[in-house]
This record gives structure tokens, C-alpha cells and sequence, in this order.
């Protein structure tokens, strides 16, 4: 592959594999991490999504996915 004549979706695919190649699927999600900041308020968010729920709800709902990845 000519990363000049690649277009930027095949460049990041190349980049993608070589990491996964090199570091194993762990090793290139923490470099990957390193340089995703994020954007929003998680703080917020967070409260926004759990507030109104009870335990009882939340711990049904780990319990369904849970059968559900089986």
C-alpha cells in the first residue's frame, strides 16, 4: 500500500491493524485512549441517566443483559 494514494478511511484502517498487530487488541485501545479526550459534561450525564433509577431497576436490567450476551 502507497499511503499517498490511499484515501484517509484506509489509512486509519492500516493504522488500526498495525497497532492491534503490534500491541494486541489491549495495548491499542490504551494508546487510543491517550489521545481521545471525550467531550461533555460526564458528571452530568451520569446523573442525568441514573437519577431516576432505583437499584432494584438497575440491578434487573445488568441481570437481562446478562442472559441476553449468553
Amino acid at each position: 500500500m502507497n499511503a499517498h494514494t490511499m484515501s484517509l478511511e484506509q489509512i486509519r484502517m492500516a493504522g488500526m491493524e498495525a497497532l492491534a498487530r503490534e500491541l494486541g487488541i489491549v495495548g491499542m485501545i490504551r494508546f487510543m485512549q491517550q489521545f481521545e479526550t471525550g467531550h461533555g459534561d460526564y458528571s452530568k450525564d451520569r446523573h442525568e441517566w441514573l437519577d431516576n433509577q432505583d437499584l432494584d431497576t438497575i440491578v434487573k436490567r445488568i441481570r437481562e443483559r446478562r442472559e441476553a450476551n449468553k
